[in-house]
């Protein structure tokens, strides 16, 4: 049984704001069912159904989406001040992971962090220099291109073959609001060369990739967290059943599937790379070579972690607990076969899995949902509320601009105007890491 030192507290950030993200629910549940006192830094934490449940201590404010690092570091230390201790700070979004990269030595009398090289979270994070990583450590990665003009974009679409995947390479610079999207499948020449000029909008080079037919089995992922020995501990690979939105997007139903080579691609990368700490990575088959291509290189949790909760109930957020308050680190427990099931994206699923499948203990072992849990019902039934809220304002907001297409779509007001944002920007983003 895991033995976590709860005189040290955890703290959550997440920068951008999502109400809907389950992972952060996920890594409170999973400290604090362990005892340990969690603290949540976000934007939405005071309407989040996160919120709500009972494994969490006390919610902060958080720096707001595009704040600079001074003023996240400030934010940071003053929530030191009112956690009183040094306390292990897990980033849950890009954004955060990569500011506390660039603060690691700032944060280091306030806070327990891995010892990450500075800067590395955002050239792994980059997706263009992901690119040249990959081809220099010798993993399988889709053919990527980064034109330098309009007409060296046709070119490249041309080189690459219709239709075309286009990334912003450093997607979490793309203003909200400007209609831009992280991740876009162009279909004509026209299109790339549009989103090239708009380059300087979306504060990064524009790539071109070739596009890898999705199919079943052939979305995979892969969690782990790599302790201060560079070994990897936690995690595994796993399997994307279903996404939302269908074929492209974020992981509603997963399967703890284990692969050798997988698993050794993904050992040989992080070590090559002196990477420490928590890691989530998007693989895609490629049907013409059967290879496992590496798509993205997230440096935090993913949001389905908790698919690898093993035997021992070990994840990766408490890995790095233990690691970092010297723990030991028991040896992996593989529970083949688990699932992870979010109800609000496969809600068909969701009920399926609650039926009976044998003993209690089973059951646990077999699946895990990412809202409801017995012993900490609040959350879902808030997620359950403001997703028909939400849901409920989008089909309402596309009868409006169908009745009056003229009419530019109204912004949305009240407590719910964020999570409504959420599906057109948001959603791509995950969508982008999961391709």
């Amino acid at each position: 049984m895991l033995t976590l030192d709860t005189r040290v507290p955890a703290v959550l950030l997440r920068i951008d704001r999502n109400p809907f993200h389950h992972g952060t629910l996920g890594a409170v549940r999973s400290l604090g069912r362990a005892g340990v006192e969690v603290h949540v830094a976000a934007a939405d934490s005071g309407w989040s159904p996160v919120s709500r449940s009972r494994y969490l201590h006390q919610t902060h404010p958080a720096p707001p989406p595009g704040a600079s690092l001074g003023e996240i570091s400030a934010e940071l230390r003053r929530i030191s001040r009112r956690v009183a201790r040094p306390a292990v700070l897990i980033p849950m979004d890009d954004a955060g992971a990569l500011a506390i990269g660039h603060l690691q030595k700032e944060l280091a009398d306030f806070y327990l962090l891995p010892d990450q090289a500075s800067g590395l979270a955002e050239r792994v994070a980059d997706k263009a220099t992901l690119a040249e990583m990959c081809e220099t450590v010798g993993i399988p990665h889709p053919v990527t291109l980064l034109p330098e003009s309009t007409a060296q974009t046709a070119v490249a679409v041309r080189q690459l073959g219709l239709p075309v995947v286009a990334k912003w390479s450093r997607p979490w610079l793309v203003p909200g609001g400007a209609g831009l999207r992280s991740t876009v499948l162009v279909r004509s020449a026209g299109e790339a060369q549009e989103l090239y000029r708009r380059s300087g909008e979306a504060g990064s080079r524009l790539l071109l990739q070739a596009f890898l037919p999705d199919g079943p089995g052939r979305d995979w992922f892969a969690h782990g967290y790599v302790d201060r020995t560079g070994v990897v501990r936690g995690g595994g690979s796993g399997r994307k059943h279903r996404s939302w939105p269908r074929s492209a997007g974020l992981t509603a139903v997963g399967r703890w599937a284990p692969d050798p080579d997988l698993k050794a691609r993904t050992e040989r990368l992080i070590r090559t790379l002196g990477y420490r700490g928590i890691f989530d990575l998007d693989f895609r088959v490629d049907s013409a070579t059967g290879e496992h291509c590496l798509l993205d290189f997230n440096p935090r949790p993913g949001a389905q972690f908790r698919l690898f909760a093993d035997g021992a109930d070990l994840d990766v957020v408490r890995a790095l607990h233990l690691d970092m308050t010297h723990r030991p680190l028991p040896s992996a427990a593989v529970l083949s076969g688990r699932a992870f099931v979010v109800e609000n994206y496969a809600p068909l699923t969701a009920l399926r899995a609650l039926l009976p499948v044998g003993p209690a203990a089973t059951a646990t072992h077999r699946r895990e949902l990412a809202w409801l849990a017995r012993d900490d019902l609040a959350p879902a039934l808030a997620m359950g509320v403001l997703w028909c809220r939400h849901v409920t304002r989008r089909v309402l907001g596309r009868l409006r601009r169908a009745v009056r297409p003229e009419a530019p779509p109204r912004e949305l007001e009240g407590t719910c105007a964020e999570d409504a944002r959420i599906d057109d920007a948001r959603i791509d983003d995950e969508r982008a890491s999961s391709r």
